[in-house]
């Protein structure tokens, strides 16, 4: 199936229906309008000369014509690719490394775009979002001209989307999915979520990142549900969107569901028709599961994925979890086989900790990178580069990422486990713990905490914690912060938290 059909398809059965909402603008469109609207941008972008192969880059804020880009790049077998505003610094990299040949941004990033593209010999074209600018294409005035769309090349094993990966261990790579493993994965989501036509689906984050692709767009376009986008997110002016739209899913990060669950103590009740949170880009504490549960009665249900899989390695249910359940992302997904393997590429036994491997529904690979792809993709199966654990239930636990582990005094310590040890704590709100190098120990552990109120004794709570946890935390110092360095998924940026707190920052 191609990911443009879903809303052909939606027009078919339910053409008045709202498809798509812009929260900070106030504009709908219906199945029937989104369908007519993605056909003249087709057009515009073939009149500008894209064909099928050709990559799109989208750089922009969270609005309707990102969207319907999107969508237009797949209607013509183009590739679209996403990179988010805040790597405004980084367009040279991005631009050279997926060499597009249309660049379509907003009007407000116009001078860093046109000093990139001039840079990089593949962009015929700039398209502004939002009018005429010095050299570039006005995206409302070739809409206007309503130039013909061509044939659908209708290839659904055709790479359409470039997802970004967020560069943690290096710089990041274009990850190509395909139309049809990402459509499957998909059809998994919607069922697992248990979405139906009567839901109303609200998603915050970027769309550059492909967790709104699998989490908040299609899962929900599939069963003809309407999409709410937004990208002027508070916690107040997101409440009452969520409210006003009769959002039941909220697709967001553990920041932001965080900030809701606030909201939500504030005016003392839930949005009213919200049924489900959807959590994705990082780890969710369990005390974040477990106030939803207990304060909202509203399931947060995490999912785990990367941008090379355009889906889930796994995902929960929409269903409030008992407390043994609430460190535990959720079963896998039927459309993935996933496995638990040793270093040396063996299967580990139920319950035992190992690198989460999958095979089935994943990137072709990265774009113009294939010693990496062969890297990541060894052996048939794409390598996530995270220690988990799979329970006889077939229920995932995550522990982390290899590459965060800390190795203090010969020991190995998972961060994860003193991170939820942290917040557990009354007035804890997010902790992130880093392994600084130490000729000594190897690496000296350091945990940074965030507070939701007036704070908490640093001192105290590391006596508290310790007995909690089986390693040895004497070499353990905390840290307070007003905020963390965040990823654009919302995740905490460790590599950056590690290099401010190397150069003394």
């Amino acid at each position: 199936m191609l990911m443009h059909q879903l809303l052909s398809d939606g027009a078919a059965r339910t053409p008045d229906k709202i498809a798509f909402r812009w929260i900070d603008r106030g504009v709908e469109l219906t199945f029937a309008d989104a369908v007519t609207s993605i056909e003249r941008y087709a057009g515009a972008l073939h009149q500008l000369g894209v064909r099928k192969g050709d990559r799109v880059t989208i750089f922009a804020h969270n609005g309707m014509d990102y969207v319907l880009g999107l969508f237009a790049c797949w209607r013509i077998g183009a590739i679209a690719a996403l990179v988010n505003v805040r790597f405004v610094d980084e367009l040279d990299y991005y631009f050279a490394d997926h060499t597009p040949s249309v660049v379509i941004y907003t009007h407000d990033m116009g001078a860093q775009v046109r000093a990139a593209a001039a840079r990089t010999r593949s962009v015929k074209h700039l398209v502004c979002m939002d009018g005429p600018q010095v050299g570039a294409e006005s995206l409302p005035e070739l809409l206007a001209a309503s130039f013909p769309a061509p044939p659908d090349p209708a290839d659904e094993d055709a790479i359409a989307h470039l997802s970004y990966t967020s560069g943690t261990t290096g710089k990041p790579k274009g990850a190509c999915l395909a139309h049809e493993p990402t459509m499957r994965a998909c059809s998994c989501i919607a069922e697992r979520l248990r979405i139906t036509p009567d839901d109303v689906s609200f998603g915050p984050t970027a769309l550059s990142s492909s967790y709104q692709l699998v989490g908040n767009l299609l899962p929900p376009l599939y069963r003809c549900a309407t999409v709410n986008i937004m990208g002027q997110w508070t916690r107040e002016k997101g409440y009452d969107a969520l409210e006003q739209t009769g959002a039941s899913l909220f697709v967001a990060n553990p920041t932001l569901l965080g900030e809701l669950l606030m909201e939500a103590r504030t005016r003392g009740k839930a949005p009213s028709r919200l049924r489900v949170g959807l959590s994705g880009g990082g780890p969710v504490p369990r005390t974040l599961k477990a106030a939803w549960r207990d304060e909202l009665n509203l399931p947060l249900v995490e999912s785990f994925g990367q941008s090379e899989l355009g889906g889930f390695f796994a995902l929960g249910e929409p269903v409030l979890q008992p407390d043994h359940r609430l460190g535990a992302v959720g079963r896998t997904l039927p459309d993935k086989e996933v496995r638990i393997f040793d270093a040396e590429g063996k299967e580990v036994s139920v319950g035992e900790v190992g690198e989460i491997c999958m095979r089935g529904g994943f990137m072709h690979g990265y774009w113009g990178k294939p010693d990496k792809t062969a890297e990541t993709l060894r052996g048939g199966w794409l390598h996530s580069g995270d220690a988990a654990v799979i329970d006889r239930d077939g229920c995932l636990t995550m522990r982390g990422r290899f590459v965060e582990l800390i190795k203090v005094a010969g020991q190995t310590w998972f961060p994860r486990d003193v991170e939820e040890a942290l917040c557990a704590h009354a007035g804890v709100k997010e902790a992130a713990v880093i392994g600084l190098p130490d000729p000594a120990l190897g690496h000296r552990p350091v945990g940074y905490v965030t507070f939701d109120g007036d704070g908490v004794d640093l001192d105290r709570l590391k006596t508290l914690i310790a007995l909690q946890l089986s390693y040895d935390l004497a070499p353990l110092t905390l840290q307070s912060l007003s905020a963390f360095p965040m990823t654009p998924t919302g995740k905490i940026a460790k590599a950056e938290l590690r290099a401010q707190a190397i150069a003394g920052r």
